[in-house]
């Protein structure tokens, strides 16, 4: 597997693996499945895992512990805070609006060490910016964790220009994580330029577009109950029927290279920059197989330019109103 940077100090496969679908989302599957799949990524040197303390909530984190045992030094591991979380009295957990208080961040922070059964987080993101708390009081207590050596390296996930520019004012920010791919492109026209020259390294989440940009999601009704993609503007019939033909002209152009569609799409994000790592996400071996594969295909710029040309106009929006509220900020 190519390795690739995350800001100056982390060297991380070139491509990585979202944990997040395996516990969280998108229905989940049984841990042991699970646990043979992230076995199967160290053999392959898929070894820049991302899971969150609210994919679970905390489900995930316990997971990806499970499979650290014994393997730690062969993994780079991101996992995010943000949200105010509360426990309810029959064990469950709810999401309840965004907290960056620093002695949020201090707590989540040991509560994720031990999930996650390490001494060390590789790479810290804060998961949303939060509004009543300024950046740098949050990145101040995020760089304390960095001095105390309980984190490594520091990372944002949709956060907008300005508040990428204070943050990294307080502390180098190694990476930023935002939703990129042929699918949506917003981070081409400000937050690419700003990482370049910032030094700050992107991590593409949803780089496969959420499975449509696969080739093999094609309906809504193909989605479990539970999947909260059900509820996003692009999964609605009308929109997934309209993107169908983007599709359709993504896989065309794969055949031709004798690549599969979700591979081709993952090489025109690591062509856009160097510094570009995604995470796909991938609950079963062979998906996890095919997406590693992508980071040995070299496009050309024509090819690069063609690509993004004739998949450029996607029907529906990425979230919802309120969900995209808490973007750019």
């Amino acid at each position: 597997m190519h390795q690739r940077k995350l800001g100056s100090d982390l060297t991380v496969s070139a491509i990585g693996l979202g944990c997040m679908g395996m516990s969280h989302g998108y229905g989940g599957q049984d841990e042991a499945e699970s646990l043979k799949t992230l076995h199967r990524a160290i053999e392959i040197g898929v070894t820049f895992w991302d899971t969150a303390e609210v994919y679970g909530p905390f489900k995930n984190e316990e997971l990806v512990g499970k499979a650290l045992k014994g393997r730690r030094d062969k993994v780079t591991v991101a996992t995010k805070f943000g949200f105010r979380i509360d426990r309810q009295a029959d064990g469950t957990a709810a999401t309840n609006g965004t907290d960056s208080r620093p002695e949020h961040v201090r707590q989540v922070a040991e509560e994720c060490l031990s999930r996650l059964g390490i001494e060390t987080i590789d790479l810290f993101y804060q998961h949303r910016v939060d509004p009543d708390v300024p950046i740098e009081e949050t990145v101040g207590a995020m760089a304390d964790l960095v001095k105390a050596g309980k984190v490594r390296a520091l990372g944002l996930s949709e956060a907008g220009p300005d508040t990428i520019r204070r943050a990294h004012a307080t502390h180098p920010i190694a990476a930023l994580q935002n939703e990129y791919s042929l699918f949506t492109r917003d981070p081409e026209d400000e937050i690419l330029p700003l990482c370049a020259k910032l030094g700050i390294s992107l991590v593409p989440y949803s780089p496969l577009g959420r499975g449509q940009l696969t080739g093999s999601l094609t309906s809504p009704d193909q989605l479990g109950e539970n999947d909260f993609r059900r509820n996003l503007p692009r999964f609605q019939a009308e929109a997934m029927a309209a993107n169908a033909a983007l599709v359709e002209t993504l896989k065309s152009l794969a055949e031709a290279r004798g690549v599969t569609a979700a591979q081709l799409a993952l090489a025109w994000l690591l062509s856009r920059r160097d510094f570009i790592v995604p995470i796909p996400g991938a609950r079963k071996i062979k998906h996890l197989e095919e997406n590693a594969a992508a980071a040995d295909i070299r496009l050309t710029e024509a090819e690069q330019a063609e690509i993004g040309e004739k998949l450029a106009h996607v029907a529906g929006a990425r979230y919802r109103p309120d969900q995209l509220a808490m973007t750019g900020r």
